[in-house]
């Protein structure tokens, strides 16, 4: 088996509080990388400190930078992975604790398998604290073991235009992916845009269900499970407003634009993931119409929607049909 050169990929921001412990568990793998790139967005906080001392005795070279000014978290992503040197790029968030075997399972993978764009694990959820909170991250979701293995054969890109499944945090991939995966749409999160771009175009996701990480739940976190209560979840409903869902829109447009652009670097997609993505866009514009909407109209739209199957298709079925009725 040919050993790669292996990257790891962190963006930081105001993440001080649980920033050495992420650091400590990546110098303790049992496959180190041969390189850590960390961008900080402009924080404000000792972060930047704990990095630079951590380089000081890493077993591995650190390289950070700076940005001059806040990119957020998708592009700064998008920047972290544009400077990684190495064959294979593994991305770390700030504030979860990897498990010493993470990197040496994900990368064996790829390594073993010339076929694999990309492999991404199941976590253990903890609280803020680091305390074991007895749950799965893809419990946590949703997602089923039946979709998983699902998801294993080669049709793969069907089964994430519905819905997320790979999260960045347990995510390695191919550095030779990046001129088609890079520049990342700034309306999708970047690891749902990686496995999207990846499975299109034949680079096929390889799902590993042992939990690698310790996925931290907290108030601060931009992105995750963190499980909320009945009133933050109507809460958080009634802020939905339609136009947030014609930014998603907006990045699906991009994702077609992008597979429209596969082929100037010979990887192709077949012609029916085309059809799926102008589906899932026009399904997208219809919930905004619905949610603009109030009385009997709104009933009619989420009621017009549902008759062409594509609440289930690409929205969670009727979770979704409940909360655009509601709000």
């Amino acid at each position: 088996m040919n050993r790669q050169r292996l990257s790891v990929a962190m963006c930081t921001y105001n993440g001080a509080r649980f920033l050495s412990e992420q650091l400590e568990s990546i110098a303790m793998q049992t496959r180190l990388p041969d390189e850590l790139v960390v961008c900080d967005d402009g924080s404000v906080d000792e972060g930047v400190e704990i990095i630079r001392s951590f380089a000081d005795h890493a077993p591995f070279p650190v390289r950070l930078e700076i940005n001059e000014k806040n990119l957020g978290s998708t592009k700064n992503f998008e920047k972290a992975i544009g400077l990684c040197e190495g064959d294979i790029i593994a991305l770390a968030d700030q504030d979860d604790v990897w498990k010493p075997q993470k990197l040496d399972v994900l990368t064996t993978i790829l390594e073993s398998h010339p076929g694999v764009g990309y492999a991404f694990s199941d976590a253990e959820l903890m609280d803020d604290v680091g305390r074991s909170t007895g749950k799965g991250l893809w419990a946590s979701l949703r997602i089923s073991a039946a979709r998983i293995n699902q998801f294993r054969g080669p049709n793969q890109f069907p089964i994430l235009i519905g819905s997320p499944l790979a999260t960045g945090a347990t995510m390695v991939f191919r550095a030779s992916l990046r001129s088609t995966l890079l520049p990342i749409s700034r309306h999708l999160v970047h690891d749902y845009w990686i496995s999207a771009i990846a499975s299109s175009v034949g680079a096929f996701g390889v799902p590993v269900r042992e939990k690698l990480i310790q996925y931290r739940e907290h108030d601060g976190q931009q992105i995750g499970p963190r499980s909320k209560s009945l009133i933050e979840k109507i809460k958080e409903a009634r802020r939905l407003e339609s136009n947030q869902y014609d930014r998603l829109a907006q990045g699906y447009e991009d994702l077609r634009r992008r597979l429209l652009l596969g082929a100037t670097d010979g990887r192709t997609y077949p012609s029916s993931y085309m059809a799926l993505v102008e589906e899932k866009i026009l399904h997208l514009f219809r919930r905004a119409a619905a949610r603009s909407t109030h009385g009997t109209g709104k009933v009619r739209r989420v009621l017009s929607e549902v008759v062409t199957g594509r609440y289930g298709r690409f929205s969670g079925s009727w979770r979704a049909v409940i909360k655009d009725l509601c709000f």
